[in-house]
């Protein structure tokens, strides 16, 4: 049965995430402050945590910094900030996705079934991955079609389907591909982004695969 710890403030909204998660069989525990969730975090030993970053005592950020010291638990933030930057700093401390407030309770469950498939023991990831009509081979380093993308190209690509489904962040992308210094020229980011949609995307106007989440990052929906 998959743990999963909830911390939020709000008394009702715990109490039906609770019913929600537990009549789908998960195991759940609660916190309604960051001093308990990192508490019942090193008791209660999770496979998940739903994290609110709007907090009484502690901010978010700093929650899942502070687990992140001892803990690669996966945690999806929950946000009722109407600004992007609290999650974008949630995402780069260390989360692995996020969910807007109000949210729709189906698309929580569904981003805990992902992020707990994704953290689950799994065999190798296949070699070869489809993206609209064409067939990305990572190991060979060919496109199907003839299409041919550059090493930067690559790389980012690369980054994009060895997540399936989990969102990248800005920071994350520009770090690993082009190096700390890079960290802030999210103009990069878009420019390769919109070179990649434009080679593998059947409508590269309205991408299917390749998806931008606006002010956070990038997914690679398959």
């Amino acid at each position: 049965m998959t743990r999963v710890l909830i911390v939020d403030d709000e008394p009702q909204l715990l109490r039906a995430l609770r019913i929600n998660l537990v009549a789908r069989h998960y195991e759940v525990a609660l916190a309604g402050d960051g001093g308990s969730a990192l508490r019942q975090a090193a008791q209660f030993r999770p496979d998940l945590i739903v994290l609110d970053l709007g907090l009484p005592d502690i901010d978010g950020v700093e929650v899942v910094c502070g687990l992140r010291g001892w803990t690669s638990v996966p945690i999806v933030v929950l946000s009722g900030r109407a600004g992007s930057q609290d999650k974008i700093d949630a995402l780069d401390a260390g989360a692995d996705d996020y969910v807007t407030k109000p949210f729709d309770i189906e698309e929580l469950l569904a981003r805990i079934r992902a992020v707990t498939r994704r953290a689950a023991p799994h065999e190798a990831q296949p070699a070869q991955i489809r993206i609209g009509e064409r067939t990305v081979d990572l190991a060979a380093k060919t496109v199907s079609g003839d299409v041919r993308l550059t090493p930067t190209e690559w790389r980012l690509l690369e980054l994009l389907l060895r997540n399936p489904g989990r969102l990248i962040s800005q920071r994350q992308m520009l770090t690993e591909v082009w190096g700390a210094g890079y960290a802030k020229e999210t103009h990069y980011l878009r420019q390769y982004m919109a070179q990649l949609r434009r080679k593998l995307e059947p409508d590269p106007a309205r991408p299917a695969h390749l998806i931008t989440e606006p002010g956070m990052g990038y997914r690679f929906a398959p």
